[in-house]
């Protein structure tokens, strides 16, 4: 195995730090650089290719022209431990004197989930708490959980479980928080086992999820963003990172220049090889498109992370492989819609219909075509929202199937349409014109947000800093990290910290380890008792 050398040891004070990617691996790998590598903030810099910083953590937009978040982040307590160890830290907006963290404890104590409405067929409430796994279903399932992971490649769910595991309670419940298709990989699936174990027993209620005060842009990356402001942090808004120079020697790979396209056109920074070049290679929202409520989206087939991580490996074939992930957008795409309403009828009747109050849960409508589900989130869900405007949110799974009612492809509709296929799995078809008046549905197309669960073998995802690399660590869900699980948050922020502490040559004891909570007999107990519900 090869050694990672530097041509000299400096001070932490002494080195830049250089960010492909503005997203939240990007944020927090600068926030551990200056809290624990005492780098200051302005030696580092992050270029970003849009004009904010964030990535998938967004939210944007305002009552008239109407609000968008492409996706929701759920978050779990006991397994996120780099993302509150981060958080804990970061001063809250609205209240400097306590945390982001501390926001987030006194909001899920007040707003706790527990979701009475998980899964609807047509008006009637299914009892989501019976997962319906016969024999087969629990012996592929413990199968699974006692097969090295090795040993899985780049298997994909379909071809492990029976064709009727996919109609039960527990796969869809399973399928619609996690986002896993049949094709995905049997291997990502089982790290969530792993992971979530604790969680399952109360995975149809969603009782373990944490969520945060506002949309996590306005309650997570501005807060950070402003702290990273404060410490003197560079940051450069669209700029796009479009390939490095990686000199091979026998001291190992060493990046010493960065090629960017910015307005002012191509540009190029130095990099000494005692500086630190941190790549968010590949991302989940990279080639979104947004349409409106009278215009479908379009589908992208590329992104500037993507095309950026595709000109690293193709001379680095340790850098991992790109197309695994990004060469068939038809299996890794889906599509979400952020509707933003001055008239609060259909709002009123959501809550009514799946008597589920804001704020508690997640509802899926299994007998939808596209596999439409829609999350009403407490309100308001923004920081500039006003009291008599109210914003949900909704995703579905199958894009690319007609609609029940609307005989169009969701990818080809428009908000309106969108709305009307839902209003007719709200059983108010009927009252379509009264219900969107004075409503506003954007629709988003991500051709990327699961290319994470893609089918891989191991060297698909480069390790976070790759055998012989001297200054380049990847970020993100891309990057390869033992027994963690992609779609998190706390993935992006473990690569980070994992990152940082490699490359300042810090006690990486001090990273929060991924807890097992399988081992906890009670747990384990706790979970073989959900199979059998």
């Amino acid at each position: 195995m090869s050694v990672r050398k530097r041509p000299r040891k400096l001070r932490a004070s002494e080195r830049e730090a250089h960010f492909a990617g503005g997203g939240i691996a990007g944020l927090a790998g600068a926030a551990f650089l200056i809290r624990d590598g005492n780098v200051p903030g302005e030696n580092v810099h992050v270029y970003e290719k849009l004009d904010v910083m964030g990535g998938a953590m967004d939210g944007a937009g305002d009552p008239e022209e109407g609000y968008v978040i492409r996706g929701g982040r759920m978050f779990n307590f006991p397994a996120y431990e780099c993302t509150w160890d981060l958080f804990r830290t970061i001063p809250s907006l609205e209240e400097p004197n306590i945390s982001v963290k501390e926001e987030m404890n006194e909001f899920n104590r007040i707003h706790e989930s527990d979701a009475e409405t998980r899964l609807m067929s047509g008006s009637h409430r299914i009892d989501a708490a019976k997962n319906q796994l016969d024999t087969r279903h629990r012996l592929q399932l413990s199968r699974l959980a006692v097969i090295p992971e090795e040993r899985l490649g780049d298997t994909r769910i379909e071809e492990w479980f029976s064709d009727d595991f996919f109609e039960t309670n527990f796969w869809y419940v399973w399928a619609t928080i996690f986002a896993f298709q049949p094709w995905h990989s049997v291997a990502e699936m089982r790290r969530y086992m792993y992971r979530f174990f604790h969680e399952f027993p109360r995975l149809h209620t969603m009782e373990g999820i944490d969520r945060t005060k506002y949309n996590q842009y306005d309650s997570m990356i501005l807060p950070l963003r402003r702290w990273l402001d404060d410490k003197g942090v560079d940051f450069q808004y669209n700029t796009e990172v479009t390939d490095m120079d990686v000199v091979t020697s026998r001291e190992g790979r060493t990046v010493e220049r960065i090629h960017m396209e910015t307005d002012d056109g191509h540009e190029t920074v130095g990099v000494d090889p005692t500086d630190m070049v941190f790549v968010t290679n590949g991302s989940m929202t990279d080639g979104s498109d947004l349409g409106a409520m009278d215009e479908a989206p379009e589908t992208n087939e590329t992104g500037a992370s993507w095309e950026l991580w595709r000109n690293l490996a193709e001379d680095n074939p340790q850098f991992g492989n790109p197309e695994v992930f990004a060469g068939n957008v038809q299996e890794t795409k889906w599509e979400s819609f952020t509707v933003t309403l001055h008239n609060t009828d259909l709002f009123d009747h959501i809550v009514e219909f799946t008597q589920e109050e804001p704020g508690n849960g997640l509802t899926t409508y299994v007998d939808s075509n596209w596999l439409l589900s829609t999350v009403v989130a407490a309100q308001p869900h923004f920081a500039n929202q006003p009291d008599d405007v109210t914003v949900f949110w909704g995703y579905a799974l199958f894009p690319d199937r007609k609609g029940n009612y609307v005989e169009k492809k969701m990818s080809e509709c428009t908000g309106r349409e969108i709305l009307e296929e839902l209003c007719y799995h709200l059983d108010c078809e009927d009252r379509l014109p009264e219900m969107l008046e004075d409503v506003n549905c954007i629709p988003c197309m991500m051709p990327f947000i699961t290319a994470h669960f893609q089918p891989r073998t191991p060297g698909d995802r480069p390790q976070v800093v790759p055998d012989g690399s001297n200054n380049l660590a990847f970020l993100g869900q891309y990057a390869e990290m033992e027994r963690d699980v992609v779609f998190t948050v706390e993935y992006s922020v473990r690569s980070a910290m994992n990152a940082v502490y490699e490359l300042l040559d810090l006690d990486k004891d001090d990273i929060p380890p991924v807890r097992k909570h399988y081992h906890d007999p009670s747990v384990l107990l706790d979970g073989v008792k959900a199979a059998y519900r």
